[in-house]
């Protein structure tokens, strides 16, 4: 049973995105779903996957490396994705306002864009993505199975929530 797993007990969810995709705006019904089903049993990773058909998806990810800087990725993921269009439309000062709507400090974000300080972490993700097969966003990981969610979101969460039950029951063994 997973509520006599110790507390340790955590699974991962690498959640390979891009901060412009309308298919990932329809994943955070999901995502939400799977944080308040398993709270800090489940650790949600976000892997950045901008694609070149969105001009503003390479920015987006360096700011919400800023963001987690500033100890604020999800809030900061999810208000970018519920308004995709507008990034389409604004670009880079949708992304700084943003940040000052969560009382991130928003010039830091701006500085961040322009230094180009967090392009490292997302080139690495990208590379990753690719060698494992990621051609799409959203795509996750959980227990080595990669699930993709930009064919079609139906049953997916149901497929990680058998996979999150059977690794949080897994590592209640001896641990």
């Amino acid at each position: 049973m997973s509520e006599t797993s110790p507390a340790s007990a955590v699974a991962h969810l690498d959640v390979w995105c891009e901060l412009q995709c309308p298919d990932c705006r329809t994943a955070l019904d999901d995502l939400r779903a799977l944080r308040a089903r398993y709270g800090d049993r489940l650790e949600l990773r976000l892997r950045h996957f901008p694609l070149d058909k969105h001009r503003h998806a390479f920015a987006a990810a360096q700011a919400a490396e800023e963001a987690a800087v500033q100890g604020k990725l999800w809030p900061y993921v999810e208000a970018v994705l519920e308004r995709v269009t507008e990034l389409e439309r604004r670009g880079e000062p949708l992304l700084v306002e943003v940040a000052r709507e969560l009382g991130l400090d928003a010039e830091e974000f701006d500085t961040a864009l322009v230094d180009g300080r967090h392009i490292l972490i997302v080139d690495a993700d990208q590379a990753e993505g690719k060698a494992i097969g990621v051609t799409g966003t959203p795509t996750y990981v959980i227990g080595g199975e990669r699930l993709d969610g930009g064919q079609s979101q139906e049953g997916l969460r149901a497929r990680i929530e058998e996979i999150a039950d059977r690794l949080l029951a897994g590592s209640g063994q001896g641990g």
